[in-house]
């Protein structure tokens, strides 16, 4: 993995950006004294640096510009941000809480698929 850098996109970078937040349940034990949260929603939106000012919410180029996942929502969240996107070269992604919380549910499904 290469470092990161503290450099702004150009303009003539054609970036995707996906700003998403997980939602969980916390119903399933883990212990005597805790919970499991078990992802059940993931809402994500994105839009493309070239079409930003697009309003109805459709792009021609990068599609619906809002997004949910209720099956195994992580994981297709995963999948959707791995597909081949010819037209962007660089695919930012921003979670609403990764600190503590949301990057912790990729990072274990990442960690499961191998």
């Amino acid at each position: 993995m290469r470092p990161l850098k503290d450099t702004l996109p150009t303009a003539s970078d054609k970036v995707l950006y996906v700003f998403y937040d997980i939602e969980t349940t916390q119903s399933t034990e883990y212990t005597d004294e805790s919970k499991l949260h078990v992802p059940n929603l993931v809402c994500a939106q994105q839009f493309y640096s070239r079409c930003e000012d697009v309003e109805d919410g459709h792009c021609v180029r990068c599609g619906r510009r809002k997004h949910t996942f209720w099956q195994d929502p992580v994981g297709v969240l995963l999948i959707y941000l791995t597909e081949p996107r010819p037209w962007a070269n660089k695919i930012i992604v921003i979670a609403h809480n990764a600190k503590s919380f949301d990057l912790h549910l990729i990072l274990n499904r990442a960690v499961e698929l191998k």
